[in-house]
């Protein structure tokens, strides 16, 4: 599976942050119930290693990946520890070699046309548009999307419920990544209904329709 069939899967990518990796097989469980099987988890964490492990070992629905991908090390550690994917923030050259390497599936972070372009000669066609609310919105995305067309986008930062079909409407946004399906405060309680309705909510979510 590449990453362009990854993020065929479903509209919304959660964005995880786990501090108790306790928390990670049941969290991961809701959110594929409610329809969203691709999981990325942040490594921002000292449990986020062990609930990668957990997810890809216990929830094999999931489709679990490593977020905030740096570097060639965090690149293999996510790896051995059933990654299926990985995101990352920005790219470094070090980093798109390290990828290439690797043949994980991959969504590469961009703010720019120029880093766009970059990674577009090493031949990525989908990125992660970071931090999308600060960096332009959907205004950029729509403004690029001609003078790119092989281009492709998974904008994350700041999209929530309400912004989110503003992205999800524009022809270069094949998917979005967010945090909101998961509150922290709602993980902390373990109150997974809930978290199983915004997944069913979030999954209902249509990708390229008209935008207003």
């Amino acid at each position: 599976m590449d990453i362009a069939a990854v993020a065929a899967l479903a509209p919304v990518i959660p964005v995880l942050t786990i501090e108790k990796t306790a928390d990670a097989v049941p969290l991961a469980r809701a959110l594929v119930k409610g329809g969203l099987p691709v999981l990325e988890i942040t490594l921002r964490t000292r449990a986020a290693i062990d609930a990668l492990k957990a997810i890809a070992a216990d929830v094999p629905d999931a489709v679990v990946g490593a977020g905030t991908v740096l570097n060639e090390a965090q690149l293999d550690q996510a790896q051995r520890a059933g990654a299926r994917f990985g995101v990352s923030p920005g790219c470094t050259p070090a980093l798109a070699l390290a990828i290439e390497k690797s043949g994980m599936p991959f969504l590469p972070g961009v703010q720019t046309v120029s880093e766009a372009l970059a990674l577009a000669e090493r031949g990525f066609r989908l990125l992660k548009f970071f931090p999308a609310d600060t960096s332009g919105g959907p205004a950029w995305l729509r403004a690029i999307s001609a003078p790119l067309p092989e281009i492709q986008f998974c904008p994350t930062g700041g999209i929530n419920q309400e912004n989110a079909p503003s992205y999800l409407g524009l022809p270069n946004v094949v998917c979005i990544g967010g945090s909101w399906v998961a509150p922290r405060a709602t993980v902390a309680a373990g109150r997974w209904a809930e978290i199983e309705k915004l997944a069913a909510a979030a999954a209902q979510l249509k990708r390229n329709s008209p935008h207003p």
